[in-house]
């Protein structure tokens, strides 16, 4: 039986549908915090059961059985996400499961400047210690951010945000079905995969000329001080930690972290990537 974590969320909600074509729904189980959003799933003859990485004594019973285990990372960060992670390798290694899945990142390193970087780059060091094979996806960084930080630029005219770099952004749909693709076993990977991005990295200018040939106005690209930056999010009601986790993406891009491109997720998915136009047009259809 192959397992999904977070199989209600964004990405994982996709990689069950994207499986589901490849495998009978037999064959699938999902690890979910509320199995009542999971109903639909179960009605469709997949094994929903309760799994909350932050409490160990439920994965026990959502593991049982499985050979394979997808696990999803969380939203945490620092020791929480590893721990978490940790409980959820071990709750797998004690149910006997042949290979553990983890979604990673392409920018995984221990000295990154993002938060979740290190986070991914210790999970990673866990997974190997753990003594289970296991294949970490280093995925790109998720396309569907590029949204969130278009400010007001589709109603000002001006997309406003700290210096940033290029960041080969990249969609959900393609990564779910890069993860379809390995959990049924068309292809394999042994340990971190390479980099599964976008074929190319853009920066908020590159955004900019999208937006603008997308409305069809002007969209000019305005660079503040960091500082400057999180102090507007604070005062619109973001958190402060979360806003400092943002500058913390784009000190980070602007270093060069998010830059790597590859062509593992076009060889993987036998077509080419969803570029981040086709993401933009999705997104600002209705705002435009």
């Amino acid at each position: 039986m192959i397992i999904v974590s977070g199989a209600t969320g964004q990405l994982g909600a996709q990689v069950v549908e994207r499986l589901l074509e490849r495998v009978p729904a037999s064959r699938v189980g999902v690890s979910v915090r509320d199995v009542d959003k999971a109903a639909a799933l179960a009605g469709r003859g997949v094994r929903v059961r309760r799994g909350d990485f932050a409490d160990p004594g439920s994965l026990a019973g959502t593991f049982e059985g499985a050979a394979q285990v997808l696990l999803v990372s969380t939203n945490d960060t620092r020791s929480t996400a590893v721990e978490r992670h940790v409980n959820a390798i071990e709750a797998a290694r004690a149910a006997g499961v042949e290979r553990i899945f983890y979604t990673s990142h392409q920018g995984a390193a221990s000295d990154s400047l993002f938060l979740p970087m290190p986070d991914h780059a210790a999970t990673e060091r866990c997974l190997e210690e753990s003594g289970v094979p296991f294949t970490s996806l280093r995925n790109g960084f998720y396309a569907s951010t590029v949204p969130l930080l278009l400010g007001r630029a589709l109603t000002t005219g001006e997309l406003v945000a700290p210096a940033d770099g290029p960041v080969s952004w990249t969609a959900h749909a393609d990564l779910a079905e890069a993860a379809a693709i390995l959990l049924a076993g068309e292809e394999s990977f042994d340990g971190p995969t390479p980099p599964l991005t976008a074929r190319e990295a853009l920066d908020l200018g590159d955004v900019a000329v999208l937006l603008g040939e997308i409305t069809g106005r002007t969209v000019r690209r305005v660079v503040v001080d960091d500082e400057e930056w999180a102090a507007a999010l604070v005062g619109n009601g973001v958190p402060r930690d979360r806003a400092d986790l943002l500058v913390g993406m784009f000190r980070a891009s602007r270093r060069g972290e998010f830059a790597t491109t590859g062509e593992e997720l076009e060889k993987l998915l036998g077509r080419p990537v969803t570029p981040l136009r086709e993401v933009l047009e999705e997104a600002v259809g209705g705002r435009s």
